[in-house]
């Protein structure tokens, strides 16, 4: 089953990021505060796929007003190749369009070769025309890698 994401998946949305060999997690940003002032903002587009009882995929997704953004786009390894990051992008994508947004991004590490894979595979657009920047603003909120 694909469905919004609410605060309470939260423990199993973060049981599953812990699982995903190489994925970034961010002290503050990623903590339960940060996903909760995230989804406040973003009510309605971000996705959870679960089944026999437990969260197996997430996405969260948001949007400025003008753009939306895909993070975290992860499925467990045993349900993957299954079709459920394609519905959960789907799902998150029509909740979008519904708030009038036309266009989305995401970033994948370029070491992702999974991730990379799958984006090429259901249409994405890779842009080898701009340049990607961050300024952090905030040097406590560190990423950890999961090494699993």
């Amino acid at each position: 089953m694909i469905r919004v994401m609410t605060i309470d998946d939260y423990d199993g949305v973060y049981a599953l990021w812990k699982k995903i060999r190489g994925f970034g997690i961010r002290s503050i940003d990623d903590s339960r505060e940060g996903v909760e002032r995230f989804l406040e903002r973003n009510p309605t587009t971000s996705v959870v796929a679960v089944k026999d009882g437990k969260i197996v995929g997430s996405i969260l997704c948001g949007h400025d007003g003008r753009r939306g953004c895909l993070y975290h786009v992860c499925v467990d390894e045993s349900y993957r190749r299954h079709g459920l990051g394609r519905e959960m992008v789907v799902f998150a994508m029509r909740a979008l369009k519904e708030e009038k947004i036309n266009k989305v991004s995401l970033i994948a590490f370029t070491e992702n070769d999974i991730g990379n894979a799958f984006w090429n595979t259901i249409g994405c657009t890779e842009r080898l025309d701009l340049n990607y920047y961050d300024f952090t603003l905030n040097e406590e909120n560190i990423t950890a890698f999961n090494e699993q």
